[in-house]
């Protein structure tokens, strides 16, 4: 085995695990482990550069643990769509690391938020790089675990009471997934991805894989925060500290979506099928459900949150048409919406610390005072309703386009209806929180703690992302592309993992 191979693939996770070991070591000092929480991940944004480039120049990497080869033994594997979803996360970590630095006061640095910041991006990109679906369970649970204390840090009402239902839901789909990989494992007897998806081409006849492809289905939509079971995340994500925020509407409903694009175009391909027509049912009413929960709320938060949910539902009409520009739109769509939803999240906190409120009813004038502030949040504002030149267009048009040649005429006329109803609700805010006067007797501004050009410069950096994604779409358009050959050619995937030891 490579020894660069081994380390380009681990790396993303011992990274995250040793920069969370060094902030429990350092626990008295609190400039150390905030110096640590930028430097390390710092270092896992350059480590993920590195992985997507030599992935993309060398093809599929696989790294064996302790040599054993699949499927005896645990591997990591990094395709292109694992290498840009932990490109992904390294980005957004890194600009939750600086914003935290304005924003995460002494009491929530002392009750553990770097260590389990540190520990949330390493079961992530655990959860992107492994190659067995049983170690995916595993990485699912370090998510939980490390989700579920941040959530509940500084243990207000309101954190609790999101907790509880983030937890219960999350805990559910964990029992179905873990029941699954049970009966997958007694049909096939193997838990390795790729010598799955050569064992259960014996099985096609089975009925037993229809059912544990639905338990699966289940199990991820609930992660991903699809229709039915999503009540969970506007009940939970405008719950704690607005960087807690960010970080978890960027990255860990998409986890449930790496999982169904995983899985169901490797071990379960889609084609014609039952799983094929829930998928699209299920990418409809995510989108209506969500965009119209959005449409009802008037606390800034609330709203966005709600919208994960809609946003949700072009990358799963991504999915579920399987055409290879259907595909190409979902990966597009991912990668665009990550850092967006990131970055509306953080504007949203940086609204607070100037007026002091998430409620829009006592929000108002940004724009007369920080226009600047206005200008940033109508980057990502637009780019999630779908507007040009930006990125949230050409994700929009991709998957709509590939909706209007499968002929999926109902789907793509909600994917519409969608952008419209998504553009009012950010119209919603731009009139309440920047146009308005400040109405009398509005909340007073969160203390001022300084540190308003760290939140600042991220939320630059993140806007110029989105436009860059949007001006320069062909070279994005390209990785999505071949994400797609990739993804819909599994058999370049089972020959790495299986044909090297």
């Amino acid at each position: 085995m490579n020894s660069a191979v081994a380390l380009q693939t681990t790396l993303p996770i011992l990274i995250p695990l040793i920069s969370g070991a060094l902030s429990l070591v350092l626990w008295r000092s609190r400039q150390l482990q905030r110096g640590i929480s930028v430097l390390g991940t710092g270092a896992l944004m350059i480590a993920s550069v590195w992985l997507l480039l030599s992935v993309y120049a060398d093809g599929i990497q696989v790294m064996y643990a302790g040599n054993w080869p699949a499927p005896f033994g645990i591997v990591l594997v990094a395709d292109l769509l694992s290498s840009i979803m932990v490109l992904l996360t390294g980005i957004t970590g890194l600009a939750t690391a600086v914003y935290s630095l304005a924003t995460i006061s002494k009491t929530h640095e002392h009750y553990g938020y770097y260590p389990l910041m540190h520990l949330l991006l390493a079961g992530v990109n655990g959860a992107f790089l492994t190659g067995d679906i049983f170690n995916l369970y595993v990485w699912f649970e370090v998510m939980l675990v490390a989700s579920f204390a941040l959530l509940i840090l500084g243990g207000e009402r309101a954190q609790m009471e999101g907790a509880i239902k983030y937890v219960t839901l999350n805990l559910v789909s964990s029992a179905i997934f873990l029941s699954a990989i049970g009966l997958l494992y007694g049909l096939t007897g193997t838990l390795n991805m790729a010598d799955l998806a050569v064992k259960l081409a014996d099985h096609q006849d089975n009925p037993m894989v229809q059912v544990i492809a639905m338990l699966f289905l289940m199990a991820f939509g609930i992660k991903a925060g699809a229709f039915p079971l999503f009540f969970w995340l506007p009940a939970s994500y405008h719950t704690p500290r607005v960087a807690v925020s960010s970080l978890f509407a960027g990255l860990l409903t998409k986890v449930g979506v790496y999982a169904l694009f995983r899985v169901f175009t490797l071990i379960f391909p889609l084609g014609d099928s039952l799983t094929r027509d829930l998928l699209l049912g299920m990418a409809g009413a995510t989108m209506l459900v969500g965009v119209l929960g959005a449409a009802a709320q008037f606390e800034f938060r609330r709203i966005l949150s709600f919208h994960i949910i809609s946003q949700i539902g072009y990358m799963l009409m991504g999915l579920a048409l399987y055409t290879p520009l259907a595909i190409i739109g979902g990966v597009f769509y991912i990668i665009h919406h990550i850092i967006v939803k990131s970055n509306l999240f953080l504007i949203s906190g940086l609204v607070y610390r100037l007026q002091g409120s998430y409620d829009l009813k006592q929000l108002g004038g940004v724009w007369r005072s920080h226009p600047m502030i206005g200008v940033l949040f109508l980057i990502p504002a637009l780019s999630l309703a779908g507007l040009p030149p930006l990125s949230g267009f050409f994700g929009k048009f991709i998957v709509i386009k590939a909706g209007v040649e499968a002929q999926q005429w109902w789907l793509v006329g909600v994917a519409l209806l969608v952008g419209l109803l998504t553009l009012y609700s950010m119209t919603k805010i731009w009139a309440e929180v920047f146009w308005k006067a400040l109405p009398e007797g509005a909340a007073a501004p969160a203390q001022q703690r300084g540190g308003t050009s760290l939140m600042v410069i991220t939320i630059v950096a993140l806007s110029t992302m989105t436009v860059l994604i949007g001006v320069a779409a062909e070279p994005v358009y390209r990785l999505a592309e071949h994400t797609a050959s990739q993804l819909l050619d599994s058999q370049a995937y089972i020959q790495s993992v299986m044909g090297v030891n």
